[in-house]
């Protein structure tokens, strides 16, 4: 598979910030990227805050680069197109095991887990006007939005729907498209899989009513016993739309490494990450879970060697067999 190819809707935006830092940088490349995913989107939101402020602690500069989401940030990883990206475990282990729908037969095994990001719940919005107010709601042939091709949403949702009986059409498209579209009466729901909030849900719901859908405990328990995910709860809080907790399935976020990335630049990077938490929370509410602790969410990819000095070094044992050698 050729760049061009992997790249064929990726479109750059870069980050970029002044030296804070003086060190030994000899072997460091002199810029980075990290991939992320569709404006609109978590995965932009977040991967492109944290470029930034890598950039700020390391003293080069660094960018975020629009892709494709988790399984075309996996190839570009492992490839070393992009030395950094944002990934989720599903995707991550069909790209570990050359399952991957850009690559078929490509073992993805040059990609490095650097720590841990937050869990991807999968929910359902419509309008309020469409009447959709449950799963068992949405008509057959509805229009469903999932996301750019290849993204979590795109990979798991759609299998989701079919598993839980739903007949539908598929659409593809970033999340700030699809939301335009929804608004417009073009789709009739979105299915994203994204942390939340979700940029792209904000935004409508303050232009429009809409309905944020949850699962039934049934629903809930046919998905986790068919698929890597487990129960989650959105906050109340955490859209004006919604007026309690909404009970949905989930996803765990890695950021990734290629692993020939030097030990050194992944430590500091990994040590400014873990130990500034409310840094990170400022870029994102969803990094209130991109702590330490969770490094034990990661049963898929091999860590990165300077990442698991850091953990190592701070309580979070890492086993020598888990670390890429």
């Amino acid at each position: 598979m050729t760049l061009k190819t992997i790249l064929a809707a990726a479109v750059a935006t870069t980050v970029i910030a002044s030296p804070a830092m003086a060190q030994d940088k000899s072997d460091w490349p002199d810029n980075f990227t990290v991939g992320t995913a569709s404006q609109g989107g978590t995965y932009f939101a977040y991967g492109s805050g944290w470029a930034n402020y890598m950039s700020e602690v390391l003293g080069i500069s660094g960018g975020a680069e629009i892709t494709g989401g988790p399984m075309q940030n996996m190839a570009l990883v492992h490839t070393g197109d992009l030395k950094f990206g944002l990934t989720t475990m599903g995707p991550a282990r069909e790209s570990m095991e050359g399952n991957s729908p850009l690559a078929p037969g490509m073992k993805m095994d040059n990609v490095c887990a650097m720590f841990p990001m937050y869990q991807t719940p999968f929910s359902i919005t419509t309008l309020s006007s469409s009447g959709i107010d449950s799963i068992s709601d949405i008509p057959d042939g509805a229009t469903i939005g999932f996301g750019p091709a290849g993204s979590t949403s795109d990979t798991y949702f759609p299998r989701m729907m079919e598993t839980l009986g739903v007949d539908f059409e598929r659409r593809n498209g970033s999340w700030s498209d699809l939301g335009t579209q929804l608004q417009d009466g073009l789709i009739d729901v979105i299915a994203f899989a994204a942390g939340i909030p979700i940029p792209a849900v904000s935004q409508l719901e303050v232009q429009t009513d809409v309905n944020i859908i949850g699962m039934t405990d049934a629903q809930i328990e046919t998905i986790t016993e068919k698929f890597p995910v487990s129960q989650f709860t959105i906050p109340a809080s955490t859209y004006q739309s919604l007026e309690k907790p909404s009970q949905v399935v989930s996803m765990w976020n890695f950021a990734i490494a290629n692993c020939d990335v030097p030990d050194s630049m992944v430590y500091e990077m990994v040590k400014a990450t873990m130990e500034n938490n409310d840094k990170m929370v400022s870029i994102h509410k969803a990094a209130t879970t991109s702590v330490p602790e969770n490094y034990d969410k990661n049963n898929v990819l091999p860590w990165h060697p300077g990442a698991a000095r850091w953990f190592n070094e701070n309580g979070y044992e890492i086993p020598e067999d888990k670390i890429h050698n």
